[in-house]
């Protein structure tokens, strides 16, 4: 998914339970399924983010030296004011973006 074009909201949103639970029929499993895809794209992000800020990283062998690099903070502001993940995996679930499978279920289904 590319977060930078994502629809999800800035800031939270209150949600209609019923419509988290619509395709589990379980409020803990859709929460469970946030949250690992959450997950998933933090680590994405901070990838991200990690690649760009070491292209414009300055090593020194002072400490005492601390060098502001511009293109750094511009980067990092950007990164913030982006949604966060949890903000991001609730969009991508209500929108049925997020493929999920029960392996349990899997199993009934194909002994029937």
């Amino acid at each position: 998914m590319d977060y930078k074009k994502s629809k999800a909201p800035v800031n939270t949103v209150t949600r209609n339970i019923m419509d988290l639970c619509r395709d589990t029929n379980n409020i803990y499993e859709s929460v469970a399924i946030i949250s690992k895809r959450a997950n998933q794209i933090s680590v994405q992000i901070k990838e991200d983010l990690s690649k760009k800020l070491a292209e414009f990283a300055s090593y020194n062998d002072s400490l005492e030296e601390v060098f502001e690099n511009r293109e750094q903070i511009e980067i990092s502001r950007y990164y913030e004011k982006l949604p966060k993940a949890t903000l991001l995996a609730t969009q991508e679930f209500v929108e049925d973006k997020v493929y999920w499978r029960d392996p349990s279920r899997d199993n009934v289904v194909a002994e029937s």
